[in-house]
């Protein structure tokens, strides 16, 4: 067994009315003055971000505004978020909102403690990170896990490129997570959401070595809560233990914790969706829901135990007579499909509502197979020629 590092220095606090710690929790961190990050006017209209401020105010603490921020967050108001807090004297900054908010703050972060560089640079795999002003979090939105993550996503829009950085410099210093505050999602993000979620388990789940018993049962676990209550917030979203569920695995999901004792990680469909959202800019969740089955009918051969414990123990098949572990491994693969459906999700690029070109499925895998180093994966090492061939499956 190797040496397994698990490190989630995250504080969090999760519950009803934990956004009103904010300000305590910026001042113990050593935050002056914050920028307050955020997306579009949901956080306003919820009354959300006055709430915030006056905890902020409460304890003494200035704050500047930077709003905007989108889906599959854009390099650009990254840039205007480094010139914003150079100007204004920024020490701390506060994501309140989702994933994209989050990873626009850590990217924001990589720039002002490196300010003579290109935060792009870090994006494009050409430096490594040397600090990140301190972020803080306000979760609006249970998916993408980044309160608690090392990593981030940023879309560049003059290229047409999605790419992740992951550092220890970014995670967050705390987390403030009210499942309260995720109710007005709509069912569509919710579901976005929740599949995010799976996918950041099971991207630790199929790979090849070593692998720990208690991670797998953990992993498990979480796949099975994340699948029963996303099915209930699907007919019932005002649900506040459903939400609690959701909340909590989003953050478990992706902060190291189900992949300890695995010798690797394959996030091969995390990399095939960057390039789906960074041409045709679709929700996360949907593009992942869109491109995994395709994956897996690519690969199981491969990692042909992993799909068959998958099988039996987060979608529960039952193995009928004459049924081999291929089979097996397949119906595990079409059930899952059909949650997606049952949640609304799609489960290829038509029901995504994008119909690639012949043309722009192989610029999608050049941009893959480049962004990986010419090759991804661990259940089954990808390249360039099988990266088109899953995108071609998938459509």
């Amino acid at each position: 067994m190797g040496i397994y590092n698990f490190y989630a220095p995250t504080e969090v606090l999760l519950g009803k009315g934990a956004e009103s710690e904010t300000g305590r929790m910026v001042r113990k961190y050593g935050g002056t003055r914050v920028l307050l990050h955020y997306g579009s006017g949901s956080v306003i209209k919820s009354g959300l971000l006055n709430r915030i401020k006056q905890s902020l105010e409460e304890e003494g603490i200035s704050y500047v505004e930077l709003g905007g921020v989108v889906p599959n967050p854009h390099l650009s108001k990254v840039y205007e978020g480094i010139e914003l807090c150079k100007k204004e004297g920024v020490d701390f900054l506060l994501a309140v909102g989702g994933g994209s908010t989050i990873d626009s703050s850590k990217a924001i972060g990589y720039g002002l403690a490196e300010p003579d560089k290109d935060v792009w640079e870090l994006y494009d795999k050409k430096r490594k990170a040397a600090g990140c002003l301190p972020v803080g979090v306000v979760l609006t939105i249970a998916a993408a896990g980044s309160e608690m993550s090392d990593s981030s996503v940023i879309t560049n829009t003059e290229t047409g490129e999605k790419r992740g950085y992951s550092s220890n410099y970014a995670r967050a210093k705390f987390a403030l997570m009210n499942p309260d505050l995720t109710k007005t999602l709509p069912d569509y993000q919710t579901q976005a959401g929740c599949t995010d979620i799976i996918m950041h388990t099971i991207e630790r789940y199929f790979v090849q070595g070593n692998c720990m018993e208690l991670t797998d049962q953990i992993a498990e676990g979480l796949v099975r809560t994340v699948m029963q209550n996303a099915l209930i917030l699907h007919q019932d979203p005002e649900n506040e233990k459903a939400r609690a569920e959701v909340m909590w695995a989003s953050s478990l999901s992706h902060n190291g914790l189900t992949g300890i004792g695995h010798d690797t990680k394959d996030f091969s469909s995390h990399r095939l969706e960057h390039e789906m959202g960074g041409m045709f800019d679709v929700t996360h969740g949907a593009g992942l829901a869109a491109v995994w089955g395709s994956w897996a009918r690519y690969v199981y051969k491969e990692c042909l135990p992993r799909f068959v414990r998958f099988a039996e123990k987060v979608m529960d098949i039952k193995r009928t007579d004459g049924m081999d572990d291929e089979q097996f491994a397949l119906a595990g693969i079409q059930a899952i499909e059909q949650f997606f459906h049952q949640i609304g999700m799609p489960v290829n690029m038509k029901e995504l509502g994008i119909e690639p070109t012949e043309e722009q499925l192989h610029e999608m895998a050049a941009g893959c197979s480049r962004a990986s180093g010419g090759k991804l994966g661990s259940a089954k090492v990808l390249v360039e020629e099988d990266m088109y061939n899953i995108y071609k499956m998938a459509l």
